[in-house]
């Protein structure tokens, strides 16, 4: 069972954004959030921190122009998922925009795997002879590539956002918050953020060579719709300088300016640009798009996303919807093993599973595109560090690995990789999620080694899955004005969308198209007033993907929202958890 607790915040920041003109139930939410100044909410271009902060990335910028002008051949080495999609695409846009003569090429994850390797590297230099070769959310690990580059006579530049290991490789300029030295405060900043900041500073360059004396400069708020898109998908922390990239992407899709690729994904997927959210770019278009990488060939997402014409940005929104079905069916059927294997095999349910700090899982079935999401279902589910493994290639098995608050997952696999010498090929990732490759030979040591290292790294109550809310609202906040100011937010990994708490009588309650359940619910006052006196106000609710009825009283984790349907907007609860409520009403 969770345990539900509420957040805290500084008392000083709540008082200074209540003076900066912020209603109380607003300012705990934002103080809750790390936000200490009204400041912090805006969201307007002229905050981005700037580009210059980014170590090398005038180098690169003086470097990739002299090579525009040179009319170099220039090729973006993409990562297969969404943010690399969206990366190359920013990439290939604005790089066309400069005068320049570039490509793209995204490894094929069941062929090549991820990065700029050595095979990658001959495949480039064989099809296409470039003379630079530009990584975009990929390359901070790729010491032999870069060795395999330079030897036949290619550049290399680096654009990154990944943990580098103890070693970088030998590019010739690399960019890379995270690298040593890197004086960039926004060490969240997606793939996509980052290519986006070198066009910047190659749009800044070329300006102080006059090159738009006579040509318009272009607008690169432009392609702010393909950096949120990005930036969401990849999940990571929405700090202050990443709200700003978001919000600004949004802002353009929302008045019908975003590229004829996201504009496709949305229609196919029945979604209004006017409408659109967070949630949509994380849990509509992320998925559909990621389905190209993990199934057939990211090149597919990339072409949506950097052609001008509708009819086939639509033509291949549809294959990427079609895939996203595929990938469905596909997790599906690994979870439904998956589960089988833990609770009947591995970890008998309520046993063996409390005991264990990690789970790693292998099928010889198992799709390697679709790891990482079984990874997180399982994650969810048992509420520990999980690694799930498929066949790779030559007597391999590739690994994708997802992990729980005080468990960070890339730097346990470098320990790993430093405890048991040889024992992990190659590994990379982030705090949250990493891939790795390991010999077939050794999944069970590798097992015992997880889990070892979980056991040193977590106690037994990081093991329990903890519920943050925002405490309880008051009758007179649970207001559609609030649910509206809530939605006009953005919000996403590190910077949680407020939920609240409270206990409510099940008024009246039914099942809908048999998988979710509408309710009619009262707050039960904490005063253990009658929720039948009069002025008590009832709300609808829904619960999704749940389709047994609620018991009479329970107390429910929930979100506020504004639900539109035949052309009225109404006020809703999203319940997320709920367990029976101690308190029963009185009648």
């Amino acid at each position: 069972m969770p345990t539900i607790t509420t957040r805290t915040y500084d008392s000083l920041a709540f008082k200074s954004l209540r003076h900066a003109g912020l209603p109380p139930v607003l300012a705990r939410i934002y103080a809750a959030r790390g936000i200490d100044n009204s400041a912090q909410l805006e969201t307007a271009l002229t905050r981005l921190i700037p580009f210059d902060r980014i170590k090398n990335i005038g180098l690169m910028a003086r470097l990739l122009a002299d090579a525009i002008e040179a009319r170099q051949r220039l090729l973006i080495i993409a990562d297969y998922d969404s943010d690399g999609a969206t990366a190359c695409a920013v990439g290939m846009r604005i790089l066309r925009l400069m005068g320049a003569d570039v490509g793209y090429l995204v490894p094929n994850r069941f062929e090549y795997g991820y990065g700029l390797t050595p095979e990658i590297v001959d495949l480039a230099y064989t099809t296409s002879r470039p003379d630079i070769l530009i990584t975009v959310d990929n390359g901070i690990a790729s010491i032999d590539g870069v060795q395999a580059a330079k030897a036949l006579g290619m550049k290399v530049f680096i654009t990154d956002h990944h943990l580098p290991g103890d070693k970088l490789p030998d590019a010739t300029a690399i960019i890379n918050p995270n690298q040593p030295g890197c004086p960039f405060p926004s060490k969240y900043i997606a793939g996509v953020g980052v290519i986006f900041y070198l066009m910047l500073a190659l749009r800044a360059e070329f300006r102080q060579r006059g090159a738009f004396i006579n040509n318009k400069e272009p607008n690169l708020a432009t392609f702010l719709d393909l950096v949120a898109l990005g930036t969401v998908a990849d999940v990571v922390k929405l700090d202050d300088n990443n709200r700003i990239l978001v919000q600004q992407g949004l802002k353009r899709i929302q008045a019908g300016l975003a590229c004829v690729g996201i504009n496709a994904l949305l229609k196919i997927a029945g979604r209004r640009a006017q409408q659109t959210s967070t949630y949509d770019l994380g849990f509509i278009l992320g998925p559909r798009l990621n389905a190209a990488g993990r199934l057939d060939d990211m090149s597919l997402g990339i072409e949506c996303l950097i052609t001008d014409e509708a009819a086939k940005a639509e033509q291949i929104a549809r294959q990427l919807d079609a895939l996203n079905v595929r990938r469905r069916e596909i997790e599906s059927d690994m979870q439904n093993s998956a589960l089988s294997k833990l609770e009947s095999t591995l970890y008998a349910e309520n046993a063996q599973i409390q005991a264990a700090y990690s789970v790693c899982l292998f099928d010889h079935g198992w799709h390697q595109g679709v790891i990482g999401i079984l990874a997180s279902r399982i994650k969810d589910k048992y509420h520990r560090p999980v690694i799930i493994f498929a066949p790779g290639n030559a007597g391999e098995m590739k690994g994708s690995g997802r992990s729980i608050p005080g468990f960070h997952m890339r730097d346990a696999l470098d320990l790993i990789s430093k405890r048991y010498p040889g024992l992990i090929v190659k590994f990379g990732g982030h705090a949250a999620a990493a891939g790795l490759t390991i010999l077939a030979e050794c999944f069970v040591r590798f097992c015992e080694a997880f889990e070892a290292t979980a056991r040193s790294l977590l106690t037994e109550a990081d093991l329990t899955r903890v519920i943050e809310t925002d405490g309880e609202l008051d009758a007179s906040d649970m207001n559609m004005e609030l649910a509206q100011q809530l939605t006009r937010q953005v919000w996403g990994q590190g910077f949680p969308q407020p939920t609240f708490n409270a206990c409510f009588y099940v008024e009246s309650q039914r099942v809908l198209g048999e998988k979710h359940l509408k309710l009619k619910l009262k707050k039960i006052p904490s005063n253990g007033v009658s929720v039948s006196e009069p002025g008590s106000i009832s709300y609808d609710a829904i619960l999704f993907f749940y389709n047994e009825l609620l018991p009479n009283a329970i107390h429910a984790v929930y979100r506020l929202q504004t639900n539109e349907f035949n052309g009225k907007t109404t006020l809703q609860l999203l319940l997320e958890h709920w367990s029976q409520a101690e308190t029963q009403p009185i009648d």
